[in-house]
């Protein structure tokens, strides 16, 4: 952001509700936002502001503001649903605790970053991780115009209900990920848990590792392209699939249309269904 500030706050500790709110074309550096007081939204609906080398232990320090960098900061267990409704921002090299960290925010970049967060940015727009270790529950849970690289996932229940997902160079073990997602792409990734990607639509892995039980079930417009599964029994169940898979897979059951051709399948399951299953395995 340019440096256009007008007021400059420094070393000193604050715990007044609202302590700044409003705040606008202010810096903010080696501040603690902690104390007795215990005050709620110390920088709520400011504009246009850094905020650099802080720590919070407040609830709900950063609403409904817009325009502005988080620098080398950090939040803690206590600063509960920390940024909500933010607009145009930048994070880098923070820590961020608490649960619901990042909820209803647009256009915020996120680079270099720790987060361990339970439901984690959920209903976000425009959102980017570049370097980030994550530790959450429902993490991006029903956002949409993501884009993630070199992401260190671990949790449950990731990408649910996404939309709009591109993801490079990543390392995610989670369960159940991907669950109703539509338009996803990923990109040169370890994908380890189970149940991948369960009714999603326009799912497409290329270069993935993929392991666990069950994974890419009821889906719609799916493509494999050129991705090892490791440890994977009863796959594709249902789904529409254009799968090319390199190695083995342990199990393949009722797929329901589409291709898939992989070097060996341990088990093709054609079993008693209530919907009609047409598709096609190959083995090289």
């Amino acid at each position: 952001m340019k440096n256009t500030y007008e007021i400059f706050i420094d070393n000193d500790t604050y715990d007044a509700e609202r302590a700044f709110y409003g705040l606008m074309r202010a810096a903010v550096n080696n501040c603690t936002f902690a104390g007795p007081a215990d005050g709620e939204s110390v920088l709520k609906e400011c504009r246009e502001i850094r905020v650099e080398n802080c720590n919070f232990s407040l609830r709900y320090p950063l609403w409904h503001v817009e325009k502005f960098d988080l620098i080398n900061s950090g939040m803690d267990e206590k600063t509960r649903a920390a940024l909500w409704y933010c607009k145009n921002g930048n994070i880098s090299g923070c820590n961020l605790s608490g649960i619901k960290a990042l909820r209803e925010c647009k256009s915020v970049i996120l680079n270099n970053c720790n987060i361990v967060s339970p439901e984690f940015g959920w209903r976000c727009k425009n959102i980017k991780l570049h370097d980030i270790k994550a530790v959450s529950e429902y993490f991006m849970f029903e956002s949409k115009n993501l884009v993630l690289d070199g992401v260190d996932f671990t949790g449950k229940y990731s990408f649910q209900y996404t939309k709009d997902v591109k993801i490079n160079d990543c390392d995610f073990t989670t369960k159940d990920a991907f669950w109703h997602s539509k338009n996803v792409t990923v990109k040169n990734t370890l994908l380890k848990g189970e149940y991948l990607g369960w009714y999603s639509d326009g799912l497409t892995l290329i270069n993935c590792t993929i392991s666990g039980t069950q994974p890419l079930c009821y889906c719609k417009n799916l493509r494999l392209i050129n991705c090892r599964m490791e440890n994977c029994d009863l796959s594709f169940e249902y789904s529409d699939v254009n799968a090319d898979i390199i190695g083995n897979v342990l199990s393949v059951k009722n797929p329901k249309s589409g291709k898939i051709t992989a070097d060996g399948v341990g088990e093709i399951i054609f079993a008693e269904n209530n919907i009609p299953c047409k598709g096609k395995v190959f083995i090289r």
